[in-house]
Protein backbone atom coordinates (compact mmCIF):
# COMPACT_ATOMS: atom_id res chain seq x y z
CA UNK A 1 0.00 0.00 0.00
CA UNK A 2 0.84 3.30 -0.55
CA UNK A 3 1.31 6.41 2.33
CA UNK A 4 2.32 9.48 2.96
CA UNK A 5 4.15 10.61 5.95
CA UNK A 6 4.87 14.23 7.40
CA UNK A 7 8.10 15.44 9.19
CA UNK A 8 8.78 18.47 11.35
CA UNK A 9 11.22 19.68 13.92
CA UNK A 10 11.92 22.62 15.71
CA UNK A 11 14.42 21.68 18.26
CA UNK A 12 18.46 20.96 18.46
CA UNK A 13 19.65 20.34 14.86
CA UNK A 14 16.74 20.15 12.99
CA UNK A 15 18.73 18.72 9.70
CA UNK A 16 20.37 16.13 11.46
CA UNK A 17 16.75 15.19 13.49
CA UNK A 18 15.32 14.40 9.96
CA UNK A 19 17.89 12.79 8.59
CA UNK A 20 17.71 10.31 11.45
CA UNK A 21 14.06 10.18 10.94
CA UNK A 22 13.92 9.71 7.42
CA UNK A 23 16.85 7.12 7.62
CA UNK A 24 15.04 5.22 10.49
CA UNK A 25 12.01 5.20 7.94
CA UNK A 26 13.90 3.77 5.67
CA UNK A 27 14.98 0.98 7.42
CA UNK A 28 11.46 0.41 8.65
CA UNK A 29 10.44 -3.79 7.68
CA UNK A 30 8.50 -4.71 4.41
CA UNK A 31 8.65 -0.34 3.70
CA UNK A 32 10.15 1.92 1.25
CA UNK A 33 10.41 5.78 0.31
CA UNK A 34 9.37 6.34 -2.91
CA UNK A 35 9.74 10.05 -3.11
CA UNK A 36 10.38 12.92 -0.80
CA UNK A 37 9.30 16.65 -0.80
CA UNK A 38 11.85 19.63 -0.87
CA UNK A 39 12.21 20.38 2.63
CA UNK A 40 10.99 23.62 3.66
CA UNK A 41 11.32 26.32 7.04
CA UNK A 42 7.91 26.66 8.61
CA UNK A 43 6.60 29.40 11.03
CA UNK A 44 4.94 27.69 13.86
CA UNK A 45 1.29 27.09 13.68
CA UNK A 46 -1.14 26.84 15.85
CA UNK A 47 1.10 26.96 19.30
CA UNK A 48 0.66 27.90 22.87
CA UNK A 49 3.88 29.06 23.50
CA UNK A 50 6.99 30.92 21.36
CA UNK A 51 8.53 28.24 19.74
CA UNK A 52 11.60 28.51 17.04
CA UNK A 53 11.23 27.54 12.96
CA UNK A 54 10.08 24.21 11.96
CA UNK A 55 11.17 22.16 9.42
CA UNK A 56 9.11 20.29 7.73
CA UNK A 57 8.55 17.50 4.49
CA UNK A 58 6.64 14.84 3.59
CA UNK A 59 7.52 11.37 2.33
CA UNK A 60 5.50 8.90 0.48
CA UNK A 61 6.15 5.62 0.96
CA UNK A 62 5.29 1.90 -0.09
CA UNK A 63 4.51 -0.63 2.84
CA UNK A 64 3.38 -3.70 3.79
CA UNK A 65 2.41 -2.69 7.36
CA UNK A 66 -1.23 -2.08 8.39
CA UNK A 67 -1.83 1.53 9.11
CA UNK A 68 -1.77 1.09 13.24
CA UNK A 69 1.79 -0.50 12.60
CA UNK A 70 2.98 2.19 10.83
CA UNK A 71 1.77 4.42 13.31
CA UNK A 72 3.19 2.20 15.88
CA UNK A 73 6.85 2.11 14.40
CA UNK A 74 6.55 6.11 13.46
CA UNK A 75 5.91 6.86 17.07
CA UNK A 76 9.04 4.99 17.95
CA UNK A 77 11.13 6.37 16.10
CA UNK A 78 9.71 9.73 17.84
CA UNK A 79 10.84 8.42 20.90
CA UNK A 80 13.79 7.20 20.23
CA UNK A 81 14.66 10.78 18.76
CA UNK A 82 14.08 12.06 21.89
CA UNK A 83 10.51 13.01 21.31
CA UNK A 84 8.69 14.27 24.51
CA UNK A 85 4.60 15.29 24.55
CA UNK A 86 5.23 17.60 27.38
CA UNK A 87 3.05 20.58 25.97
CA UNK A 88 -0.63 20.04 23.03
CA UNK A 89 1.68 21.42 19.78
CA UNK A 90 5.05 21.98 21.99
CA UNK A 91 8.14 21.75 20.24
CA UNK A 92 9.54 18.98 19.33
CA UNK A 93 12.37 17.44 18.04
CA UNK A 94 10.69 14.83 15.72
CA UNK A 95 7.03 14.81 14.46
CA UNK A 96 6.21 12.19 11.77
CA UNK A 97 2.55 12.00 11.29
CA UNK A 98 0.83 9.39 9.13
CA UNK A 99 -1.10 11.69 6.62
CA UNK A 100 -2.93 9.76 4.13
CA UNK A 101 -2.96 5.43 3.44
CA UNK A 102 -4.19 4.22 0.48
CA UNK A 103 -7.55 2.55 1.14
CA UNK A 104 -7.94 3.25 4.24
CA UNK A 105 -9.88 6.06 6.39
CA UNK A 106 -10.07 6.07 10.01
CA UNK A 107 -11.40 8.72 12.40
CA UNK A 108 -10.82 7.75 16.01
CA UNK A 109 -8.80 9.39 18.97
CA UNK A 110 -5.57 7.15 18.33
CA UNK A 111 -5.70 7.31 14.70
CA UNK A 112 -7.18 9.36 12.05
CA UNK A 113 -6.75 9.20 8.53
CA UNK A 114 -6.58 11.53 6.59
CA UNK A 115 -4.91 14.00 8.89
CA UNK A 116 -7.21 16.33 10.79
CA UNK A 117 -5.92 19.76 10.00
CA UNK A 118 -4.37 18.79 6.46
CA UNK A 119 -6.50 21.00 4.29
CA UNK A 120 -5.51 23.95 6.63
CA UNK A 121 -1.83 23.36 7.27
CA UNK A 122 0.44 25.21 4.63
CA UNK A 123 3.52 23.57 6.19
CA UNK A 124 1.84 20.16 4.95
CA UNK A 125 0.12 21.24 1.50
CA UNK A 126 3.21 22.81 0.64
CA UNK A 127 5.49 19.78 0.60
CA UNK A 128 2.43 17.89 -0.54
CA UNK A 129 2.48 19.53 -3.80
CA UNK A 130 5.94 18.35 -4.45
CA UNK A 131 4.92 14.97 -4.57
CA UNK A 132 1.60 15.83 -5.99
CA UNK A 133 2.12 18.26 -9.07
CA UNK A 134 -1.52 19.29 -9.66
CA UNK A 135 -2.69 18.56 -6.15
CA UNK A 136 -4.35 15.48 -7.20
CA UNK A 137 -3.02 12.08 -4.69
CA UNK A 138 -4.75 10.25 -6.52
CA UNK A 139 -4.23 7.05 -5.34
CA UNK A 140 -6.05 8.08 -1.88
CA UNK A 141 -8.91 10.04 -3.47
CA UNK A 142 -7.40 12.80 -2.12
CA UNK A 143 -7.57 16.28 -4.14
CA UNK A 144 -6.51 19.70 -2.86
CA UNK A 145 -5.72 21.98 -5.25
CA UNK A 146 -8.66 24.32 -4.08
CA UNK A 147 -7.20 24.29 -0.48
CA UNK A 148 -3.63 24.73 -1.99
CA UNK A 149 -4.69 27.96 -3.59
CA UNK A 150 -6.63 28.94 -0.37
CA UNK A 151 -3.77 28.22 2.34
CA UNK A 152 -1.64 31.60 3.71
CA UNK A 153 2.15 30.47 2.31
CA UNK A 154 3.62 33.23 3.81
CA UNK A 155 5.35 31.58 6.63
CA UNK A 156 6.81 28.72 4.11
CA UNK A 157 10.47 29.20 2.56
CA UNK A 158 12.40 26.73 0.68
CA UNK A 159 15.22 25.65 2.97
CA UNK A 160 18.52 25.47 1.36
Amino acid sequence: MKAVLGLGTNLGDREGNLAEAIGALEKLPRTRMTHMSNVYETAPFDVPSPQGEYLNCCVAIETKLPPEELLDKCLAIEAKLGRVRAEYHGARTIDIDLLLYEGFESHTQRLAVPHPGIRQRAFVLVPLSDLFPGCKADAFGFGFEEDYQAVDKSGIKLYK
